[in-house]
């Protein structure tokens, strides 16, 4: 009688401490699920006529695609002027085409793309992945005659000029003319969250509702036409959101543009694929956008005034130095590292809205013994 009850405790015992290892192994398998991080959902977004528009950030365009913080996108744009200007497209043709949209810009912006969670006063990081162009790039000028305010020596050229060049993506270049070889360096011309409800710009139509279409033309606090030539695969930018869902686009692709982007155009081209990283920041405030690479950070300004974007270029450079937790700097430090080592270039005088950025080297700060 005394063995079999001891048994049956015994038993009863092996029992309960099973039932209390399952558990506990069940709770930390469930533990380690929750933890593991989250595979971001992979996209993918062609330009079509619905998914392009022409040259107007609209705010209430309807979302192409909607995505989660973190998730990847792969984006496909086209040229100017929803696609039509291509080989054969002549200076009488891209003349007619601007003047078709009248206060818009020539762009073509693959777009919106809705960002879970993205609410006015977060930042939206965008890391470029990677950009395959479409085979065949162009650069003009508008004639002198009838646009006298586009391009830096307008007055000098009265008549429009149109090339197109084949794009060797395989070894990464295009021929200009027999003995002139330009390396193709893709970038997003046109890279923009939701427009800002505060922007000066005109509105379409002369419209004065703060939510009415601003054109791409202008760079602004939300990005637009930057025409920023470092933003290349690798690259990351931060730009503040204004506007629920973040609504992302891009368009105004380039293959290679030259620091001030002189005649109005770059190589412009278009994306078979540009594959972008789009990620919430909620520990972020900024101003104005901001950029990184692997060896440097960025600070731009924008201002019909050249003299004033350079001025909100330094400000942000000296800002960004002075707020940094790998050196203690105080402003009058940060501003005089600033003039030491910050490369403050012309990136365009073109769109209206002329733009500056400040290239700060990462080498300044020394890696700590």
């Amino acid at each position: 009688m005394i063995t079999f009850r001891w048994k049956r405790v015994v038993v009863t015992a092996l029992v309960a401490l099973s039932s209390l290892l399952a558990a506990i192994l069940s709770a930390g398998v469930l533990q380690a699920a929750e933890a593991k991080p989250q595979v971001p959902k992979r996209h993918k977004l062609a330009a079509t006529l619905e998914t392009v528009q022409w040259g107007w950030l609209d705010p209430n365009e309807a979302p192409k695609l909607t995505v989660n913080s973190g998730d990847i996108v792969s984006i496909e744009t086209m040229m100017h002027s929803h696609d039509k200007i291509q080989p054969g497209t002549t200076m009488e043709d891209i003349v007619a085409l601007r003047k078709a949209n009248p206060g818009g810009g020539p762009h073509s912006m693959t777009g919106p793309i809705y960002v879970n969670g993205a609410e006015p006063g977060d930042v939206m990081e965008i890391r470029i992945l990677r950009i395959t162009p479409k085979p065949v790039g162009v650069n003009f000028n508008l004639p002198g005659k009838d646009f006298p305010t586009i391009g830096a020596l307008a007055a000098e050229f009265p008549e429009g000029f149109v090339k197109y060049l084949n794009l060797d993506w395989k070894n990464r270049q295009a021929e200009f003319k027999p003995g002139i070889t330009i390396d193709v360096k893709p970038f997003p011309g046109t890279l923009a969250v939701g427009i800002d409800p505060n922007d000066p710009s005109p509105r379409k139509g002369g419209a004065k509702d703060p939510m009415a279409p601003v054109s791409t033309l202008r760079p602004w606090k939300n990005g637009s036409n930057m025409d920023l030539n470092e933003l290349q695969e690798g690259s990351t930018i931060f730009i503040p959101v204004f506007l629920k869902g973040g609504l992302v686009w891009t368009g105004d692709s380039h293959c290679r543009q030259g620091n001030g982007e002189v005649n109005l155009t770059a190589l412009e081209c278009a994306f078979r694929d540009i594959t972008l990283q789009l990620i919430v920041r909620k520990d972020m405030k900024l101003d104005w956008p901001r950029a990184e690479t692997k060896t440097h950070w960025i600070f731009m300004g924008f201002d019909e005034d050249l003299n004033k974007a350079m001025v909100s270029a330094v400000r942000e450079t000296v800002d960004f130095l002075a707020s940094q937790k790998m050196v203690g700097l105080d402003r009058y430090e940060a501003y005089s590292i600033t003039s030491m080592v910050a490369d403050c270039r012309v990136t365009q005088v073109v769109d209206v809205r002329k733009g500056v950025h400040c290239m700060v080297p990462k080498s300044i700060f020394s890696k700590k013994k």
